[in-house]
């Protein structure tokens, strides 16, 4: 008889500053699929699913995948959304019988009522399926990883790259465990270290420092029979939740000699050098003196506005770096997003090639990242801003941003979207007729994914800090419910 595997997607990174509650739509925004349907749409992806599906092809499961379902960062998931999405997971563990069970999750999911929400999934499902069934979990390697998700699943595996390149192959290593526990070759479970902090220094970058060695060391313990994997997860930084901080996770057999010491070890050396950051995080004005002077010819100057990254959960509405670049006079350059949805829709009734003036960005938080500018400009593109991806994170994705617009101020190209989402994609400019190669400067907001795609035509990588609500500057943010002392907010 094939194994029959019972497997769900539920994915969100949760700001808990930010205003906004995600909604049940937010998820349809981005994507809400019931099972059939998510395996047609991300089956042949660079997505956890599509490795889960190559091993239960290769295995002959039994697969019923009963939901996939992602939003975009942002405040507390609503209770209403929370049920919503567990629902079909949770009627399917209740009508079936299962051999094992496989999750997707990303960790760092909060909701109104549960600031440890991946917890409260698992929870719910051990109360239908009982204590001792397989499940196995796929996480970002963002995950604020509760010592509860440890304790109700026997499988955690985050994935090993920032830029996270590496979900396929994530999937398919999880499944695998999950196969072998089922059949009985291992009988695995997660442990945990932690460290009081925020998050790794560098927040996981795996392109360069530390996290190379580190991971290097995890492969290599991974090379013993006892051990199944290790995860070493940066956390996310603004969630003000008890169990917030960079966690190193071992998969292993039971009562394995050495497993804790082996994760304390790592997580020692994340707490040793949790001064030591790769990024130098420059202020606006020291960026528009580094766009002054940038050269034309080798490529351009890619300038990454971390604290507006709409991938954290921030507004992506901060004028400050745009108004920066426009008070100086800094042209041939693209610009996005700015997420402005009143802004791209009104633009929809008009023509290309019409001259606008409005109020743009800011909206919603001025007090980060800076107040609606008056801008005059001419529009370039307009209309519903589906893309699909091209680089290695997005690769063959459909993804929409909304209602879109390009306008043209003053010599800078200004992507203007509706739908909340980071620029990690090269396809995000070219399909709306930008071409960021041919630019002299390219400002996007994003943190380290960017680097994925633009790495490639980059002249010079610059980060800046604008003050937005993904600031570096964390004791501007209003943390209440994080346990002290905790580094850096208490040195």
């Amino acid at each position: 008889m094939p194994l029959r595997i019972l497997s769900a997607e539920i994915s969100h990174e949760t700001n808990t500053f930010n205003i906004h509650p995600t909604e049940i739509q937010d998820f349809r925004d981005r994507f809400l699929f019931d099972g059939s349907t998510a395996c047609a749409e991300r089956g042949e992806n660079n997505t956890e699913l599509s490795g889960v599906l190559d091993v239960s092809r290769n295995h002959g499961w039994e697969l019923n995948h009963v939901i996939s379902a992602s939003a975009g960062p942002g405040g507390r998931v609503t209770d209403e959304a929370f049920d919503h999405l567990c629902a079909p997971l949770l009627r399917a563990a209740r009508e079936g019988e299962w051999d094992g069970v496989l999750l997707i999750l990303h960790g760092a999911m909060v909701s109104v009522s549960h600031d440890d929400a991946e917890g409260e999934i698992l929870h719910r499902l051990r109360a239908v399926v009982g204590p001792k069934l397989p499940i196995a979990v796929t996480l970002d390697p963002h995950a604020n990883v509760s010592a509860a998700m440890c304790d109700l699943a026997q499988i955690l595996v985050s994935f090993t790259t920032y830029p996270h390149v590496d979900m396929r192959a994530t999937g398919i290593r999880t499944a695998e465990l999950l196969h072998r526990t089922i059949i009985g070759d291992i009988h695995p479970v997660t442990l945990r270290a932690h460290r009081p902090m925020l998050e790794e220094a560098s927040g996981g970058r795996t392109d360069i420092g530390p996290m190379i060695d580190r991971h290097a060391m995890a492969r290599a313990y991974e090379a013993r029979k006892d051990i199944y994997a290790i995860s070493i997860n940066a956390a996310f930084p603004c969630a003000d939740i008890a169990e917030v901080g960079p966690t190193v996770l071992i998969t292993c057999e039971v009562q394995t000699i050495g497993a804790r010491d082996i994760i304390e070890d790592i997580s020692d050396d994340i707490w040793a050098r949790r001064t030591e950051q790769l990024n130098t995080y420059l202020t606006v004005d020291e960026v528009v003196a580094a766009a002054k002077a940038w050269k034309s010819g080798a490529g351009p100057l890619v300038i990454a506005d971390y604290a507006d990254n709409p991938g954290s959960g921030a507004y992506g509405d901060s004028t400050a770096l745009l108004s920066g670049l426009l008070d100086a006079r800094i042209t041939d350059t693209c610009f996005g997003p700015m997420i402005d949805p009143a802004v791209a829709s009104q633009l929809q009734t008009n023509s290309v090639g019409d001259s606008v003036t409005l109020l743009l960005g800011g909206k919603i938080a001025p007090e980060f990242g800076g107040k609606p500018i008056k801008v005059s400009g001419t529009i370039q593109w307009r209309g519903e801003g589906g893309f699909v991806g091209n680089g290695p994170i997005l690769g063959g994705q459909h993804r929409s941003m909304g209602a879109t617009v390009v306008l043209r101020v003053e010599g800078i190209d200004i992507l203007i979207i509706s739908a909340p989402q980071q620029l990690l994609d090269l396809s995000q400019f070219e399909t709306f007729g930008i071409n960021p190669h041919e630019y002299k400067i390219v400002a996007l907001k994003s943190m380290q994914h960017f680097r994925a795609a633009f790495t490639t035509i980059a002249g010079r990588i610059i980060v800046c800090d604008s003050g937005a609500l993904c600031t570096l500057d964390y004791a501007r943010l209003p943390y209440q419910a994080v346990p002290r002392p905790i580094y850096p907010l208490d040195n």
